[in-house]
Order: structure tokens, then sequence, then C-alpha cells
């Protein structure tokens, strides 16, 4: 019996549609701007999030340390970010090392601070003793705030205060055609006030590799250098872009399936005696249990995988590798552990 897959949409396997689009890929060498595959991929997504041009890279931890390395100045600068946002928590201090920026963390269980919020934790301009407020990052939908949306208008808020300060703004938008299809907004409307802005093809939209940063066609020209510098170069990369176009194709409508199978989950996991669940937005549920720890043994021995957040909270992802009948089966588990 194959496992039920809840660990993340990271898990996601090619589908065979996606295998014949790589295997077919028109391929060249990418340094040359001679890959036409990753051309059309790039030109797409530049389209898509409404900027002048794209890059593709390898991933998305890659997009976030190449844009902010692009926004940051020696001497201090300071990027503003959710407590609980990717970049502070899991890219291994990369804002630190690779782009030399100072941290400043707004505290929101949900991931979505407001544009008060940001205002308050921007530090006075020409104040020499503190950092300088340089970037503000936003993380759509979040990913520990359990897959929320942000409201466009707190999105278009938030902008509004960095650029009364003058800083710039960074779109971590590593599920953000899950926010579109939850919201029916574009994705332009969500990424094109950013100075930069990306997607990743790795999780919902199942590629097995790839992520595309977009701005300005200055910042991407700029971004072709720090790709080079810390080893994203790649060759006939058309491979693997093959797959991201593919996913645009066919992966992205599908979206509102795992969506539905998160709200089935969370309506199950309510029954569940000492499982507490907020109804998802997309296809993450947060769920607080009595012992994390030992919950996710149990689950494992009876074929399902799911992430630990704490001592008493677990994480649940929906993905294309998952159908209802696994929703079904990973609550039959939840039931069997909880007795």
């Amino acid at each position: 019996m194959d496992r039920v897959n809840l660990f993340s949409d990271t898990q996601t396997r090619p589908t065979d549609g996606m295998r014949r689009a790589i295997a077919e890929a028109e391929v060249g060498d990418e340094q040359r701007f001679a890959d036409p595959t990753t051309t059309r991929l790039q030109e797409r997504v530049a389209e898509l999030l409404g900027h002048e041009a794209a890059l593709f890279l390898p991933s998305g931890t890659m997009c976030n340390q190449i844009a902010i390395r692009l926004h940051t100045r020696p001497g201090g600068d300071e990027l503003i970010a959710a407590a609980n946002s990717h970049p502070v928590n899991y890219e291994a201090g990369g804002p630190a090392f690779f782009g030399g920026a100072m941290l400043r963390t707004i505290d929101t269980p949900s991931g979505i601070f407001d544009a008060w919020q940001l205002e308050a934790a921007i530090r006075p301009a020409g104040d020499r003793y503190a950092p300088r407020s340089r970037l503000v990052s936003v993380e759509q939908t979040t990913n520990l705030g359990g897959g929320r949306v942000w409201p466009l208008e707190t999105v278009r808020a938030v902008i509004d205060v960095a650029r009364a300060h003058d800083m710039r703004a960074h779109l971590d938008g590593a599920r953000l055609m899950n926010a579109v299809v939850a919201s029916g907004t574009r994705a332009a409307d969500w990424a094109s006030g950013f100075d930069t802005a990306w997607i990743d093809f790795t999780k919902g939209l199942g590629a097995p590799v790839g992520a595309v940063l977009a701005g300005s066609q200055a910042l991407i020209d700029e971004a072709w250098r720090y790709k080079q510098m810390i080893g994203g170069a790649l060759r006939q990369s058309g491979i693997v872009a093959a797959a991201c176009l593919y996913a645009l194709d066919h992966h992205v409508d599908r979206l509102a399936d795992d969506h539905e199978n998160a709200r089935a989950l969370a309506e199950g996991l309510e029954e569940v005696p000492g499982v507490a669940v907020r109804p998802p937005d997309t296809n993450i549920v947060m769920a607080d249990v009595p012992d994390a720890p030992a919950l996710v043994g149990a689950l494992w021995e009876r074929g399902v995988e799911v992430t630990p957040m704490g001592p008493t909270r677990i994480r649940c992802v929906t993905h294309l590798d998952v159908d209802r009948a696994g929703i079904e089966r990973a609550l039959e588990a939840f039931r069997e552990a909880a007795a």
C-alpha cells in the first residue's frame, strides 16, 4: 500500500504527462541564452507576474537569497519580514550571510502583518545608530501561518508604506498560485507592485526542480551575475524548464482539488478527540494536538506522513499525489492513533 504523504507539497512526483514534456524538451545552453524552453518559461512568468523580465533558478530559496542581495546595500541594511516566514527560519541564515542583511521580524501567528505593523517596525531615517530599513518581504501564501492568503488590500497597503519610506518590496511567492486559485485574483495583481517576485514550481505545481524570479530588466540582469556566483548557472536547463511550462498549462486550475481535500481533511480532524484545527484557506492544515511527536510516530506506523511543528502542533499539506481516497485513509489513521 502506498503511503499517504502529507509531509509537504514538495513531495510531488512528476506526472506521466510532465515526464513526456521533460523527455521531449527542446534544449540548448542557457548561459548563452540558447535554451528555447527556458527562455519561453522566463518570458511567460515575467508576463504572468507583471514584470519586465524573469530568471529561471533551481530553487525558491535561491530566488529569495538573490532578491535580498539585489536590494540590500553595504552598511547595515535591514530586511523586515514575518517572524515565522521562510527566509527567517528555513534558509540557513542566508539573508545575513549572502545578502548581508540584518533581520527585523514582525510577530504574527498568521504570517500576515498589516501596514501599521510595518510602519512601527521601520527605523527612523537618518539614525546612524540603527540599521537602515531597506526591504520588506511578503510570503504568499503563508507557510507556518497555515497557508493563509494575504488580502490584496493588505498587500497594497504594505507596499504603499514601503514606498513612503523609500524601501524595496519583495514577494516570496512560493505558493502564489494557490492564492490565485483560492482568491480568483490574477497573479499579476498580487505581484506587479513588488520590486521582485517569484513563483515555485516544486510545490503544488508538481515539478521536480525550479522557480522563477521576476523583476525589472536591470534587476534580472544583475540577478544573472548572482546566479553564476552561487552555483545556480545551468546548461541545458530546458529539461527541467519544460516541466514548469507543463505545470502552468496543466496543474494550476487543479490546485482547487488540493484546497478541497484540505478542507475535507480539516473537517474530519475536527471530529477526532484532542485535535483542534483552523479551516484552511488553501492546501495547508495546521492542527493542535496533545503530543505531536507521539502522534507523528503513530501515523507513520499507519502509513501516513505529516510534519511535526513543535511539541503540540502538526502540519498536513495536500497536493496532486494525494487524492480524496488518501484523505480518507489519513483520517482513519488519525482516528486509530487518537484511540
